[in-house]
């Protein structure tokens, strides 16, 4: 498949650049995929569509404040440095701006030498791998000196840096946010509690492979990065009750659907587990497990709309970002919001 079938015209002012006061008040584009049916609502209506049995995957990853503006050692030079996974120890691979002035040896100091990086392996398209030297404990240290790693299409400051965290955020290790979750507020997930709903943790820790921009024609010729992901038994034992009872999973955000798909790919069931994914989902995939997707927009020509287009049909998606743009939705990030589901919840509702 080329990439420009993935292409749409978005007008730059319906790019989100804030959260709403209230996450749940968002808009909630309904899309059919057996029928192409569309509805519009808002967020906090998502519990009409959920059951007493079904489950809802949500991923607990928690982004770091990893984002890091430091300057070289030698020449103090301004290199920007954006964390991306935990490779060993203390040995991170990092995103670098400008790239092409970190050699092997090179040293970037951050806040006054609280936290140093030693460039020890250069690799492809900016990326490089650095030893964090410091004392004390990281995660502290980056939060005196990180920022939220916003995306470059975000140019307002971000007030408050939870809003860029869903609020069930626990395990850290997240470049970016996975997004479709930050519409949940804690009063809403109780309310889904109490109708019955199991919420169901997976964990992905979001890195360069969900948002790197695919840079070649053929989408086929495009290779995913590897990011970490965690199956828990707990979650297993939920998700196979759910399914025993004839009961619906509803999973919260394509770094959710990649989990359970890479391991039912894996394995053939799902099993408790952990390791590295780079699975890459687009039209023709067939799916293992997923069947009902909350998500949000996404930019044209990247590899989320593409797995979502696996789901419910490339046409319909683009139809459906169509009359988005049509109805003044927000995108992206900070954006509205979009549930793709099958025939029988559209009948029941």
């Amino acid at each position: 498949m080329k990439l420009e079938d993935f292409d749409y015209e978005l007008p730059e002012e319906l790019i989100a650049q804030t959260p709403l006061k209230d996450r749940s008040s968002s808009k909630l584009l309904v899309l059919n995929k057996d029928t192409g049916n569309i509805s519009h609502r808002h967020f906090k209506d998502i519990i009409d569509y959920l059951e007493e049995g079904d489950a809802l995957v949500v991923n607990d990853t928690k982004v770091l404040p990893a984002r890091l503006i430091g300057e070289k050692e030698d020449t103090k030079a301004i290199i920007e440095v954006l964390l991306l996974k935990n490779i060993d120890n203390n040995n991170w691979e990092c995103l670098t701006k400008p790239a092409k002035r970190v050699k092997l040896g090179t040293v970037v100091s951050f806040g006054n030498g609280l936290l140093k990086a030693k460039c020890i392996k250069i690799g492809e398209e900016g990326v490089r791998t650095f030893e964090l030297i410091y004392e004390g404990i990281l995660y502290e240290i980056l939060d005196k000196l990180g920022t939220m790693p916003l995306p470059p299409y975000i140019h307002e400051k971000l007030e408050d840096q939870n809003r860029y965290q869903t609020v069930y955020a626990k395990e850290i290790g997240s470049a970016a946010a996975p997004t479709a979750g930050l519409h949940f507020t804690k009063e809403l997930l109780e309310e889904i509690k109490k109708k019955g709903i199991r919420i169901a943790p997976v964990t992905l820790h979001v890195g360069l492979g969900t948002f790197r921009p695919v840079n070649v024609s053929k989408i086929e010729e495009h290779k995913m990065h590897s990011e970490y992901y965690v199956l828990s038994k707990e979650t297993v034992d939920i998700l196979n009750e759910t399914k025993a009872n004839h009961k619906r999973i509803f999973v919260v955000g394509t770094t959710s659907v990649r989990v359970l798909e890479t391991v039912m790919n894996k394995y053939g069931k799902l099993m408790p587990c952990s390791g590295w994914t780079d699975i890459f989902i687009y039209p023709g995939y067939q799916f293992k497990i997923v069947e009902n997707l909350i998500t949000n927009f996404h930019l044209p020509k990247s590899t989320l709309i593409m797995l979502i287009s696996a789901l419910a049909g490339r046409k319909q998606v683009l139809k459906a970002y169509k009359e988005a743009i049509q109805y003044q939705y927000r995108f992206f990030s900070f954006g509205d919001s979009m549930l793709i589901i099958s025939e029988k919840e559209e009948k029941e509702k």
